[in-house]
């Protein structure tokens, strides 16, 4: 790898968050179906983490949030 490249990631390493913790991507789903923005994205982090609808509904998601994903969680 040449030097600019290295400059490149190492520029780009402190501007982004590189990773996404569990806690996050659960009050994140959360959050979403509170505003009723389920959007691909919520959808992913579900089935990336492999969310349980015990934990969204720990976090704070209510009944019928839990039930309208009912084709997702498994």
């Amino acid at each position: 790898m040449g030097k600019s490249k290295k400059r490149i990631f190492n520029k780009c390493k402190y501007l982004y968050q590189m990773s996404l913790r569990r806690e996050d991507a659960i009050f994140g789903v959360v959050r979403n179906l509170k505003y009723n923005k389920f959007d691909t994205q919520t959808r992913d982090m579900i089935t990336m983490f492999g969310l349980s609808a015990e934990e969204l509904s720990e976090a704070g998601a209510s009944y019928e949030e839990i039930k309208a994903l009912r084709g997702i969680l498994d």
